[in-house]
């Protein structure tokens, strides 16, 4: 087993297993998802307002779904990770 941390787009591993606080590393991951939850309904809530979308420029448009992506992104990746810890 070994547990993941995004760091940019690099994802690093570290061998884990019998090295870990199991509980303490769920809690935190939850933590982590709770605020990339927080990010995504922030920005769906963004680019839902149509007076932002209709006068922001393009790039800054293109930017906050870029954010949402990644943000989605996050929250499967930390998802998973939690699985993972959670059947250790």
């Amino acid at each position: 087993m070994c547990a993941t941390q995004l760091v940019g787009k690099m994802e690093v591993l570290v061998p884990m297993a019998g090295l870990i606080n199991v509980e303490a590393e769920l809690a935190r991951l939850k933590k982590e998802a709770g605020k990339a939850e927080g990010e995504i309904k922030r920005l769906q809530g963004k680019l839902g307002n149509e007076k932002f979308v209709a006068n922001a420029p393009a790039d800054v448009v293109e930017k906050e779904k870029e954010k949402l992506a990644a943000a989605e992104q996050s929250l499967a990746t930390l998802s998973e990770q939690m699985e993972k810890i959670a059947s250790m």
